[in-house]
This record gives C-alpha cells, sequence and structure tokens, in this order.
C-alpha cells in the first residue's frame, strides 16, 4: 500500500495505483481488486469507485482522491472506505466493522476515513468533495457544482 502513496516524480504515472478493493474471505482481508492510472484511462475515477459498490456486499477500498480546492491547489489525499450496505447480511457487516481499525493500523498515510452505508451518504461528486475538506471545486477534475454555469457561444 506505500506504493500507493508515495509517487516519485520520475516514476511511470500510468502505473500509479488509484482504487484497491479489500475483502474478508476464509477470516483473512485479501485484495480484491487493484486499478492502476493506465485501467482508468479516459475514464471518471470517481464514477468507477463509486460502481465498485455492490448493493449487497461489503469491502473495503482505498481510493487515491485527486481534486482541487478553490484556492486552486491540486491534491492528491488517500480516502479509506468502508462500505456496508443496508441490504448486506448483518453478519458480514459486523465482521467489516470489527476487522477496520486492525486494517487501519497498518495502512498509513490516509487523510479521510468514510463509512458508507447508502449511495446517499457520499454517492455524488458534490458530497464527496465536501467530506474532502471545505472549499472542493473539482473531483478528478470534474466539477463539483451540479450547476456550474455554461459559456455559451455564438457562432
Amino acid at each position: 500500500m506505500d506504493e500507493m502513496k508515495v509517487v516519485k516524480a520520475d516514476s511511470d504515472q500510468n502505473e500509479r495505483i488509484r482504487l484497491v478493493v479489500l475483502e474478508i474471505k476464509d477470516g483473512f482481508i485479501v485484495i480484491e481488486k487493484v486499478l492502476r492510472e493506465k485501467d482508468l484511462a479516459n475514464q471518471d475515477v470517481f464514477k468507477q469507485f463509486l460502481s465498485l459498490l455492490e448493493p449487497s456486499r461489503c469491502c473495503y477500498i482505498l481510493y487515491d482522491c485527486h481534486f482541487e480546492t478553490k484556492e486552486s491547489s491540486r491534491k492528491e489525499e488517500l480516502v479509506f472506505v468502508m462500505w456496508a450496505p443496508e441490504t448486506g447480511h448483518i453478519k458480514e457487516k459486523m465482521r467489516y466493522a470489527s476487522s477496520k481499525d486492525s486494517l487501519k493500523k497498518i495502512l498509513t498515510g490516509i487523510k479521510h476515513e468514510l463509512q458508507m452505508n447508502d449511495l446517499s451518504d457520499y454517492g455524488t461528486r458534490q458530497s464527496f468533495g465536501e467530506r474532502m475538506g471545505k472549499g472542493v471545486v473539482r473531483l478528478e477534475g470534474i466539477s463539483c457544482n451540479p450547476w456550474t454555469p455554461v459559456k455559451i457561444t455564438n457562432h
């Protein structure tokens, strides 16, 4: 996971890890899926993140989130998400909740922690951006404001 947060200037940005899905299988936390920058080329990384949240299956996700603030500073911060959907099995939700702190202890560099039970929690770009901090205007290069005015030009 250190590879996810430490990106050297001379490293290949296409190899940068952006999303990691972790699951509990047979009593162990295992890496289920790793998506690198090259896997997400020409895709909205935030929408890809949301697509990993299955309606009836719990998981943990590490998300290398890129956003911009009003002060025009670009930030890249690691987000740890515990996804425990309302429609998931109660035993599974309890297993994820009870192992979360142990997992967090071995993961370093996490700036934000979210527990999501429903997409209404942080399932919009605007609500997720607000969770990243005050003044977030763009998430993964796309405006967080659903009412961003579009400039119309006459030809």
